[in-house]
Parts: C-alpha cells; structure tokens; sequence
C-alpha cells in the first residue's frame, strides 16, 4: 500500500503536468522554454539521482529514503502549486525529480523484501497494475482538476496521499539496509548531472543566444567534458554509479538505446501534442485529456500481452516492432494541416498506442535479463535514467527546431495577405518573441480589427502545424534509429539463462565478479512494467 499510494502519486504528477501546461503559461506568464523547463527539470533530477539514490538506499536503509523521498516529493508539490513565477515552479520540480528518483530507486526493493514466493509476483502484478492505471488516466485526470478546479491542484492532491503512503511506511514497513560495504560516487554524481544540466540549457537557449555564439558553444563543449569526465571516473572507480562493463554486452547497448529513442520520440512529443491540441484547436485540458485516451488506454492493455509474449518471442523481435510502430505512429501525425480536426492524429494514436504498449514491457524485460542476477539493480537503474535523459533532451531538441521553425513560418504566411502586413507592422519586433513564447492568442487580443486577428491565427495555425509536422517526421526517425538499433544490438545469446521456477541461474560472462549483491527484487521489474 505504501510503495503503490506513492508511485501512483509520482507517476499521475509526470501525466498530468502535461495537460496542464497552457494554463500554467497563462497564469504565469511562461515563455515556452518555461514550459520546457516544468518537464525538463523533473527528468533532469529524477536521470541524476536515480543511480544514486538506490545506493543511499542500500547504506541507510530503504524505508527511511522511501519515506524521504515522499515527504521531499510532497512538499515540492506543494511549493509547485504556490508557485508565482515560472522560476518558482521549475526550481519546485527539480526539488519533485530529486524525491522521484528517491522513491523509484527504493519502491521495488521495498516490495522484494517484504514478500517472496508466489506473494512476491502478486505484489508485483498489483504494483504493475498501479503503474499502468496512473499513467493511462494521467492525461485525463489532469485535464478534469485543470479544467474543474484549476491546474495548481494537480500539485495539490499529492499532499494527502504522501501524507497517508507516509504514515504506512513509517509505521507498517520493515526496514533493511543491505551491508554492501557501498558508497556514493560522488564524482561521477556531479559530472553526470552537470553535464545534462548543460547540455539541456544550450538546447533550450541556443535560438535565443545564437548557436555559434560563444555563450553557447561554451556550454556545448563544458557538456561533452564532463561527459568526458564521468566516463573515465566510472571506468577507473571501484564502486562506480553506473558500471561500463555492463555495456559490454551488445544487447545492454541495445536496451539503453530502446529505452532513450523510446522517450526522445513519443514521449517527448507530449508537450507538443498538447500545445497543439489547446492552442491551435482550441481545446480545453479536460477535451485533451479524453483525446489522449486512445493511446494510453491501448498502451495499458496492450502491455500485459507483450510481457506474456516475452517467453515466447524473442525480445529483439519484439523491441524491433514496438519501435517500428512507434516510428510509424510518428509518421502518421505528420500530415496535420491547419484545417484539420483531432482526428487526423487518430490513426497515429492507435499505433502508438499498441507500440508503446508493445515496448515497454519488453524493455523492463529485457533490461535485467541481459545482466547477472547482481547486476539487475543497476541495469534497471540505467535502463530508467536513459528513459529520463531520452525525455529531457527530447523536449530539448525538438524545442529548438520548433522555437526555429515557428517564427518564420508564421511571419511568411503573415507576408502572404494584405491584412497579414498590417499586423506585422502592428505587431513590430515584439510578434516574433511573442510567436515563439505561445502567447499567440493573448497577442491577438490587442489587434482591434476582426480581420487582423483572424489573420493572426490563421498565420499561426498554419506556421504551428507546419512545424509539427517537422518534429513529427524528427521523432519518427529516432524511433525507427531504436528499432533498428535493438534488432541488431540485443542478440539472445547475450541473455542470462534462467531456470524452470524464475530463480536465476549465473552465467559466466565476466561481469558477475564483484558487483554489488543487493537482492532488491529488481529482477522482477519485468512483471511490474508490464502493467
């Protein structure tokens, strides 16, 4: 009850952000790299506290950090929802990603030593169910507080259910540190996190500071040293955040790789869907909520199945076509136009949906079977931190083609009418900043002629579809450079052996010396992702 209060709580917050955003930006005033910001500092802590996180876990005691990282992500949720500025927010969410990765690193392993046997895969179906059911009515939860009582509460809501899932653990849950002799890396910590941190900034500011400025470059290239950096740290260290040797094996390679694309592709294209969705079609967050449906629901109901099938298939296969779905889902809603309706993007939303449904669980999967039973915690560890970097530097990238893109192509089809001239004379320097902050409709509420704000939207619904159109066609070859990616790099022979009764059997493979031996369960996490 403890760990699935919590998690339901921590994923519904990463779902319903999102429906949430245009109202954010109105009431705030956001540019929309603010807006970026609201997703991006979530999964920029929740990547760089992850791995460290479950080590603090092993050290101190699992149910003491499960507990800190509630009470953290409570109250940053509700400084989130006190926010006055945009500055308020990302800094509240950031301090929300910090008490995610707390409660993500620790919440199976809390699981794994309180059951075992049979008990153990029910707990593990019932968490699986809880993970699926938040993220699939994520979007329209999200939309019903927004539109109904507004978007603060969606930050407000988390504060009961910590405080409860809080009381459960202090007071029902055992605690158990694991006398691993472990210790907190902190250089590869601060390199890893800096470097994301750099990298995610210049993405988000190099339109506005000019990408072969000095600024910028400089931030590029601080980024790829301490890359650098952590890199060499983690292959010299004893006891490193994240084992390279893990990549050592093609098929590790291969499921990081699924599992950023995975997230740099749909996943990242959220933020935009919903711009699109409330800006140009003019939707409530309650009616894009329910438009979002046909994709979560089918990613519920498709995933069990995929997980069953991963006895029978193999994964790479299975990967392979989940991407390629996805791929093709991105293609699909390519093709928006300024006149079309939410049901353009309709075919893509069903097989995004199967692909979505289809890969994760195979993912989860496969991310602790590629490795020694010892190894599992910190393959999964990995496989979700390159989820959370596949997300933040998705929203990132495809944020500065879109802040690229958006102004000229309004401004061009502005130039194409007589009245589209006026209002770009009306509008001076100041309508590019505002066509690329989102603030389009606010702006053309200044316009006194009927004619020059319908010219104005008009201009924008076009420029903003033809945009999208471009991430779209972006996110679909990442998606297919995943799906192709995995076919070739997760090979079956890389996979762990396993007997009859789901206890694993070692492999002599070189990896298996001298890992850390934590039994946190994670080698279940397969069946818990497959909700």
């Amino acid at each position: 009850m403890a760990v699935c209060f919590g998690t339901f709580m921590l994923l519904l917050d990463i779902t319903v952000v999102n429906v949430a955003l245009p109202d954010i930006q109105v009431a705030l005033h956001s540019s929309f790299a603010d807006l970026q910001w609201v997703v991006d500092a979530y999964a920029l802590t929740l990547a760089a506290f992850l791995l460290t996180a479950g080590v603090l876990g092993d050290m101190y005691g699992r149910r003491g950090m499960f507990a800190i990282g509630l009470v953290l992500f409570s109250l940053a949720s509700l400084t989130c929802g006190l926010s006055t500025t945009p500055l308020m927010l990302n800094l509240s969410r950031a301090a929300q990603g910090v008490g995610g990765a707390i409660m993500f690193a620790t919440s199976l392993a809390l699981i794994a030593q309180a059951f075992s046997g049979k008990e153990r895969g029910t707990a593990i179906g019932v968490y699986g169910a809880v993970v699926g059911g938040a993220v699939a009515i994520g979007p329209l939860v999200g939309g019903a507080i927004t539109s109904g009582i507004g978007w603060r509460w969606i930050f407000f809501v988390n504060i009961p259910i910590g405080a409860v899932a809080v009381v459960i653990t202090l007071s029902k849950v055992e605690n158990a540190k694991i006398s691993t002799g472990r210790r907190i890396d902190w250089l590869g910590f601060i390199s890893f996190s800096a470097s994301l941190f750099l990298l995610v900034y210049a993405l988000v500011q190099g339109n506005a500071k000019g990408w072969g400025s000095t600024y910028i470059v400089s931030m590029l290239v601080g980024s790829a040293l301490l890359m650098g950096i952590f890199i060499i740290g983690e292959w010299r260290q004893d006891d490193p955040m994240l084992d390279l040797s893990l990549f050592h094996r093609p098929a590790m390679v291969g499921v990081s790789l699924g599992s950023f694309t995975l997230s740099a592709s749909i996943f990242a294209m959220f933020l935009y869907l919903t711009l699109y969705m409330q800006t140009v079609l003019d939707y409530s967050p309650i009616q894009t909520g329910v438009r979002f449906l046909p994709l979560t629901m089918l990613a519920f109901f498709a995933a069990p199945i995929a997980g069953k099938l991963t006895v029978r298939v193999q994964s790479r296969l299975l990967m392979g076509l989940g991407l390629l779905l996805v791929s093709f889902a991105c293609e699909l809603m390519s093709h928006v136009q300024a006149t079309s309706s939410w049901l353009v993007l309709l075919p893509g939303f069903l097989v995004g949906g199967i692909g979505v449904g289809i890969t994760n669980p195979v993912l989860a999967s496969a991310s602790v079977s590629v490795v020694p039973p010892e190894r599992s915690g910190m393959s999964t560890g990995a496989a979700s931190t390159f989820r959370q970097v596949g997300i933040a530097t998705g929203i990132a990238g495809l944020g500065a083609v879109f802040v690229h893109q958006i102004k000229p192509a309004v401004v061009s089809s502005l130039q194409s009418t007589p009245v589209g001239e006026a209002v770009l004379v009306h509008g001076g320097s100041q309508l590019g900043t505002v066509v690329a902050a989102g603030g389009v409709r606010q702006a053309a509420a200044t316009i006194p002629a009927e004619a020059g704000r319908h010219a104005l939207l008009t201009a924008y619904q076009t420029g903003f579809v033809s945009t999208f159109d471009h991430l779209m066609g972006i996110s679909a070859v990442v998606a297919m450079v995943g799906a192709v990616g995995t076919l070739i790099l997760v090979r079956q022979k890389d996979f762990v052996p396993s007997i009859a009764d789901g206890e694993w059997k070692p492999a002599d493979d070189g990896l298996s010396g001298g890992g850390d031996s934590d039994d946190d369960g994670s080698a279940w996490t397969a069946a818990a992702h497959a909700g």
